[in-house]
């Protein structure tokens, strides 16, 4: 009896708590909508937020209880936007190919370092402490915070800054947070023409520090058939919505900062 006793309180305590959980499963069950799942397995799992929700599992209910687009992922591009389609049973929406742009063409030929950094080889840590350590203040630093981020291998450093390739690019836009410069834009595909410089110093200025810096002449500005250009605080932007490719600003420009860039 001596062991008994407890080993029974035991048991009945075991069976209590049992009987206990199994009316909370029943009473608190949600029914998960199996188009959720499903949705979210066809996602890439990036959980990069390009597609504006927290991750690939937010996304994917978004899509089934608020009627998100479905088109939305940068990753998955026009694979998940087909499996989508299929769970829903809509007919797929269109996705614009996109791609990471590094508006910066500020190469160990075209500039400076204003002094060697010896700390630690973060672009936001030499930037948080001396405001980057290239003679432009604008440019790419060039120790790899993007290229530490990115999942597809797409970006490299190349002669002291980060370059972009198109194909392996995701545009997930991981790279673009990382940038403390502000240098990285997620852009479509098609449209090739970008200046890649981002200094808002003037033509002079910009002249002394990088030789392949846009000094806002707005020769381009001027040559634009379709007025996609805009020169703004001595830097050139290019209007996407209205650029047609056909490359004028670029043979235009006296300091070739504007390139046509490779799918």
């Amino acid at each position: 009896m001596t062991y008994l006793i407890p080993a029974l309180i035991l048991g009945g305590c075991g069976i209590l708590a049992g009987v206990l959980l199994t009316i909370a499963a029943k009473v608190f069950y949600v029914k998960i909508d199996e188009r959720i799942e499903k949705i979210n397995a066809a996602l890439p799992q990036a959980n990069c937020g390009a597609c504006g929700f927290a991750g690939c599992s937010d996304y994917a209910s978004a899509i089934v209880n608020k009627g998100a687009a479905t088109n939305l992922c940068r990753p998955g591009g026009s694979d998940a936007a087909n499996q989508i389609a299929s769970v829903l049973g809509t007919a797929a929406a269109e996705v614009v190919p996109m791609t990471a742009v590094v508006h910066c063409s500020g190469d160990c030929n075209a500039t400076q370092k204003a002094f060697l950094f010896d700390g630690v080889q973060s672009c936001k840590a030499v930037k948080r402490f001396y405001g980057g350590s290239g003679m432009c203040k604008y440019g790419c630093i060039g120790l790899g915070d993007c290229v530490a981020v990115c999942e597809h291998d797409a970006v490299k450093i190349i002669n002291g800054i980060a370059k972009v390739t198109p194909s392996l690019c995701g545009a997930c836009g991981q790279c673009a947070k990382a940038c403390p410069n502000e240098l990285i834009e997620i852009k479509p595909v098609s449209k090739r023409v970008d200046v890649l410089c981002a200094s808002y110093d003037n033509g002079k200025v910009t002249k002394l520090v990088c030789k392949n810096g846009c000094i806002g002449c707005r020769i381009c500005e001027k040559k634009c058939p379709n007025e996609a250009i805009i020169v703004n605080n001595f830097h050139a932007y290019i209007d996407h919505s209205n650029c047609t490719n056909c490359g004028l600003c670029m043979e235009s420009c006296p300091v070739k900062v504007i390139h046509r860039c490779d799918p």
